[in-house]
């Protein structure tokens, strides 16, 4: 699937670099980004572009938390065309298997799923790039308008218990947009990124739900984004995350879980032009930069949540996929 954004994505970025009296336009050329792809916010763009001119125009700033800022100015209407579905199911249950369901329209690269522990539910969400890349701002962008959504399903007073990250705190200054768009305790060095909340607000009613505006925007969306489907690949990927830290993300498993013998799971991934191996390489990829950009977390632990039952195994395996040794990547991450 192209790793593609629509312009939308990128709302506000504008007005937070004015708030730091910061000159967009070389940012926006290093990205091989014009100022008029901005006029139209349905535009799609390269993830990666965006991605990078995040992580730059931090950097240039000096502002830790600038994906954060992007996101206290969001509202669903930002969504795009699913955003009028999304606003009116029944249920926060409904509205994010919407936003599941339409992701591809929003932003190709984004998985987000959840997971029911007890009476604790995890609101996951992480970028699926070919090519991993340092994402700190975009996640933090994601999971504030994640928030957001959330909130404006449900009630304007409503909080997660508490927001995670794997990446360390930013600088104590920065604590505050924190709890201004979260309203809830942030906790660093996480083993995922997301939200935690009450598993019962899943089945809270929408207030604001109509049954007739989600058909009547359902029947518009078929022709603007087709009938949408999520891939044996994609639920490969999820999978894969929730069974790394546990070691048990194996293809047997994984088939399991999908009701398929482990013949059936590797011919449709084949027919969609992967396979597990590739897969899960391709999560770990991801995982080892984002873990490895955290310096408070410890190779060891990294190993861990990636499923090696050695730092010997995770260094071979890190050698073979990146050219360097865990230390020499987290060394080289630093500097960027």
């Amino acid at each position: 699937m192209p790793e593609l954004v629509r312009v939308a994505s990128l709302t506000g970025y504008f007005e937070t670099m004015a708030h730091f009296g910061a000159d967009t336009r070389p940012l926006l050329r290093e990205q091989g980004l014009g100022i008029d792809l901005f006029v139209n916010p349905e535009q799609i763009i390269p993830a990666v572009s965006a991605i990078r001119l995040l992580e730059r125009s931090a950097a240039v700033t000096g502002c830790a938390t600038f994906g954060l800022r992007m996101a206290l100015g969001r509202s669903i209407a930002n969504l795009g065309a699913a955003s009028l579905l999304i606003a009116h199911q029944p249920t926060l249950r409904h509205a994010l298997d919407a936003l599941r369901e339409f992701r591809a329209s929003i932003n190709s690269t984004l998985r987000m799923h959840y997971e029911e522990e007890g009476e604790i539910a995890i609101l996951r969400e992480d970028f699926q790039l070919s090519h991993p890349e340092p994402s700190r701002q975009s996640l933090e962008l994601a999971l504030g308008v994640l928030s957001r959504l959330c909130m404006s399903v449900l009630a304007p007073g409503w909080a997660a218990q508490n927001v995670c990250f794997t990446h360390d705190a930013p600088p104590r200054d920065e604590h505050s947009v924190y709890q201004t768009l979260f309203r809830c305790p942030p906790i660093f060095n996480s083993a995922f990124n997301g939200l935690l909340i009450r598993r019962s607000d899943l089945d809270l009613r929408n207030p604001q739900a109509d049954e007739q505006l989600a058909l009547h925007a359902r029947q518009l969306l078929k022709p603007v984004v087709g009938e949408q489907h999520v891939s044996c690949t994609e639920h490969v990927e999820q999978l894969i995350r929730i069974f790394l830290p546990s070691g048990k993300a194996s293809v047997q498993i994984c088939a399991a879980t999908l009701g398929m013998t482990v013949r059936t799971l590797q011919r449709t991934l084949d027919a969609e032009g992967t396979c597990f191996t590739e897969l899960l390489n391709q999560s770990r990829r991801q995982l080892a930069q984002q873990y490895l950009s955290n310096p408070r977390m410890r190779v060891t632990d990294i190993a861990d949540l990636l499923g090696y039952t050695s730092i010997g195994a995770f260094s071979r395996w890190h050698k073979s996929s990146f050219g360097r040794s865990p230390k020499q990547g987290r060394s080289g991450l630093s500097l960027t």
